[in-house]
Formats: C-alpha cells, sequence, structure tokens
C-alpha cells in the first residue's frame, strides 16, 4: 500500500464501492456466506440495535436472528448506498457514505422506505481483496442523528402547526 496522503487507485476505489453491493446484496437476499467475506476476520459491525459485534461468528449470529426471529421483516429489503467519499487511511480507506432501505412488505405486497441515514466504515486490503475492519451504522432515528454543520436555525424547535384560518361568513 502507498503512503498515507497518495490518493487511491481508480481500480481499489471501485473494489471498495463493490465491497457494498455484496454486503447489502448478502444482508438482503439471506446469504451469510456473502455477508462473513465482506469481514476481515478481526471485523466488526456496530448495529444500532445490536451493538458491536466483533468477529465472524457474532456476525452470523446477529444476523440469524435478523432474519429469523421477525418472520417476513427483513424478507424484501433493499439496502442502497450512495455518495461515497473514500479517503485513505493508515492501513486502509475511511468510507462514508448515505444509505437508505427500502422494504417490499411480502403480506401487504406493498413499498415503503424502512430508514436512512449514513455509514462511517474502515476497509482494508487482506490478501488482494477490500473487506471491511469496521461498519458503523448510523440511522437517523432522531433530529441529533442527522449529521449537519450548518447553523441549528435550520432546525425547526417545534413542528410547524398550520395557519388557523376562519370560515368565510
Amino acid at each position: 500500500m502507498s503512503d498515507a496522503n497518495t490518493k487511491l487507485s481508480v481500480e481499489d476505489r471501485l473494489d471498495i464501492i463493490e465491497l457494498f453491493a455484496k454486503y447489502a446484496w448478502g444482508i438482503d437476499t439471506g446469504n451469510i456466506d456473502a455477508v462473513i467475506a465482506c469481514f476481515a476476520e478481526d471485523g466488526y459491525l456496530d448495529h444500532l440495535w445490536q451493538g458491536k459485534l466483533e468477529g465472524r461468528e457474532a456476525l452470523r449470529k446477529a444476523f440469524e436472528e435478523l432474519w429469523y426471529d421477525r418472520p417476513s421483516w427483513w424478507i424484501g429489503r433493499q439496502h442502497l448506498a450512495n455518495h461515497f467519499l473514500i479517503e485513505r487511511e493508515g492501513e486502509g480507506a475511511r468510507v462514508k457514505a448515505f444509505f437508505s432501505i427500502l422494504q417490499y412488505n411480502v403480506d401487504y405486497r406493498t413499498n415503503f422506505v424502512f430508514g436512512i441515514g449514513t455509514w462511517d466504515n474502515f476497509c482494508v486490503k487482506r490478501d488482494g481483496k477490500w473487506v471491511f475492519k469496521s461498519v458503523y451504522i448510523n440511522a437517523w432515528t432522531g433530529p441529533d442523528k442527522v449529521p449537519w454543520f450548518g447553523e441549528t436555525r435550520a432546525y425547526s424547535p417545534q413542528p410547524q402547526q398550520p395557519v388557523a384560518t376562519t370560515a368565510a361568513k
């Protein structure tokens, strides 16, 4: 690997983006081996609902719980990642991306947005292949979770109520 100040190659960047795609395909199709293959041996996932999951066995157990402890809750999901920011960092690359999760409800045959948020992942190249050393999921579950560097006046302090009007006489 080159020194920390040099830019990653286009091939490395594409391989990292494809890593995100492989992960999404694995989790959204119930392919545990594909999910596990996306992580370094010493990799971990920091998941909103399950906490920090270190090692492949913890990941395997967590995804089996997600997929099978809530029938019809996970099937039909589609994780989408976009707007990648990829920067060399130490031995690997820091990758930030937005995500959205679309859901097809198999019982009601309807589609909806399940959630949105950001990823802050660290990827390393092991045996010539990019894998996740860490995956941090920042699900937007409240205003404090939405990244914002602008002024706080962009936030509405209270939900806006429609202005009451009087009926015509």
